[in-house]
């Protein structure tokens, strides 16, 4: 300030205090209008940082999925806008037709370039596997492929429907069986208060690494483990961040790196030859053929675990906690579950009953209805790809090279125009058929007498759903997914009941939607139930599970 002094001597009126608030005033409105241009007259509506510059990321790194899902909301006008951020832009969808649009253009559109960086970050990935990955990722007709389109392929192809998802489902159902009636031959008539969270988490958990790794998993020869899993978990964010990891996200490394080191000793010792399954088998012999190591297979599998376990374990109970939490909700999907059990064939002669899972699906349409409320409203997950080339979406909006787009599911989660002026409370009516009128749909509508609300059913745009993203990233388990889940539902539903652990009533707390998106969201607190065996219930041992196509 005094060499301007010197220069203009008398002429300032202002303090060196004033002028430098000026000149940052100055700076900021300039950065500010830079990051408010577009780079092309069509590309979206562009929202600038309060922060010029870098004022998104700090806010998505402060807040989590909520930022970007709180400016689509204020936004909600905007089908797509632009957030600018150093580099690069970002471009958020929150319209269901144009996230349908960005599906159809999976060739220029594509998560695949972003899967090796990713994955490199959460699982601990050597550079030399990481090149094998960035190999072909998106190939042509004719052209050679590379690891992660063979493998997509098969995943895709083995747990779409067909004898192996049933096989697989099956499977699953039973260790879930297995684990519930363990867990009900040894609890009291009036338990202690238990975290409904936790108590899933457990079985989910323990049954999921047998049913895919066979009785000698990891986890079940070293029991620690499954903490080390959810420590990883809930570090994934600071994973994904990779600042010095073993630091800023040490538990969450500590547990990847345990995991990986049993999950290498399993599949050196050729324990998913012998006892894990198929589907493992062929993953690993896949990730061999292209030139991968053991140990980053290792690591490639609790990709795959993960995958098993988390959303299952999320979804499965957000929808218990709905059913137990209204008594009549509960009373419904009872009825709808013991209507289509049948009497066991089983070779014992022992008396029980046989439920087939096939029929919860396409016999109980209340429990699906919860089912899918529960994965609307516990799914705020980003549906992210890379725009390879210069792009016009849907012949309107200027999409950048190299730039990041991203279908925001929370956004379209929580649209009104969509699903009604009730969006954010749980409201399984709106996944009901306008035309279904039987008593069970009635009995989910408050006004005694009259047909669930007419305005659902298949009613809403189909990418207006996005609990299993969409396009190419259509989830490939979702069929399994929704077997595993409402089999775990009914084998709960069928023997216990559940009690508010304080107070006359289940609480139902929102989920924590200030965290990383990458699959249904938690809970903000925990919510404690006393569980115990239904009196009029039906004894673990006296039910089968059944797969039928």
């Amino acid at each position: 300030m005094a060499a301007f002094s010197e220069i203009a001597p008398g002429w300032w009126p202002f303090s060196a205090g004033t002028t430098a608030i000026v000149i940052a005033i100055t700076i900021y409105f300039i950065a500010y209008q830079l990051s408010s241009r577009k780079i092309d007259p069509r590309e979206p509506p562009v929202i600038a940082p309060a922060v010029p510059l870098v004022g998104h990321l700090l806010g998505m790194a402060l807040l989590g999925g909520r930022y970007i899902k709180n400016l689509g909301i204020r936004n909600q006008q905007l089908p797509i806008f632009t957030l600018p951020v150093p580099g690069s832009r970002i471009y958020v969808v929150t319209d269901p037709s144009l996230a349908a649009a960005v599906q159809r253009a999976s060739r220029v559109m594509s998560f695949n370039p972003i899967v090796p960086e990713v994955t490199q970050r959460v699982l601990g990935l050597d550079d030399a596997t990481v090149e094998i990955t960035r190999k072909n990722v998106d190939p042509g007709p004719g052209e050679e492929r590379g690891f992660l389109p063979d493998i997509q392929d098969m995943v895709s192809v083995w747990l779409g429907p067909g004898d192996y998802l049933g096989s697989l489902s099956l499977d699953a159902a039973t260790e879930m069986r297995n684990e519930i009636a363990a867990y009900a031959s040894s609890t009291p008539v009036n338990s202690s208060p238990t975290d409904l969270l936790s108590w899933v988490r457990h079985l989910v958990t323990l049954s999921t690494a047998k049913y895919l790794y066979g009785p000698q998993n990891p986890i079940a020869l070293d029991p620690a483990l499954e903490c080390s899993f959810w420590d990883f978990d809930h570090g994934l964010g600071s994973l994904l961040m990779n600042i010095f990891p073993s630091i800023t996200a040490g538990r969450a490394y500590a547990g990847r790196e345990k995991l990986s080191a049993a999950l290498l000793a399993y599949l050196e010792a050729g324990r998913h030859k012998t006892s894990g399954s198929k589907i493992v088998q062929k993953r690993v012999d896949i990730a061999l053929e292209h030139g991968w190591a053991m140990p980053a297979i290792a690591r490639e599998e609790l990709s795959f675990l993960f995958a098993g376990i988390v959303n299952a374990t999320t979804s499965t109970f957000w929808i218990l906690l709905h059913l137990y939490a209204d008594p009549a909700l509960l009373a419904t999907v009872r009825r709808e579950i013991e209507s289509v059990l049948s009497p066991r064939s089983s070779s014992d002669n022992k008396p029980g009953y046989a439920l087939r899972i096939t029929d919860l699906r396409d016999k109980c349409p209340v429990l699906v209805a919860v089912y899918r409320e529960c994965l609307r409203l516990g799914s705020d997950t980003y549906s992210t790809r890379v725009v390879k080339e210069d792009y016009l979406l849907a012949n309107q909006y200027f999409l950048k090279k190299n730039a990041v787009i991203q279908i925001a599911g929370g956004v379209i989660h929580a649209d009104q125009r969509i699903w009604g002026a009730d969006v954010f409370d749980f409201n399984p009516k709106r996944f009901l058929d306008k035309t279904n009128s039987n008593s069970d749909a009635e009995a989910l509508n408050p006004d005694t007498g009259s047909k669930p609300r007419p305005k659902q059913g298949n009613a809403f745009h189909p990418a207006a759903f996005r609990a299993f993203g969409g396009g190419k990233t259509l989830c490939p388990g979702r069929h399994f997914a929704m077997n595993e889940i409402l089999a775990f539902v009914a084998l709960v539903v069928l023997q216990f009941d559940m009690k508010p652990a304080r107070g006359n009533k289940i609480d139902v707390p929102p989920k924590n939607d200030g965290v990383l998106p990458v699959h249904i969201l938690e809970p903000v607190r925990p919510v404690e139930v006393v569980i115990s065996k239904r009196e009029d219930g039906f004894a673990g041992d006296g039910l089968d599970v059944e797969f039928s196509m």
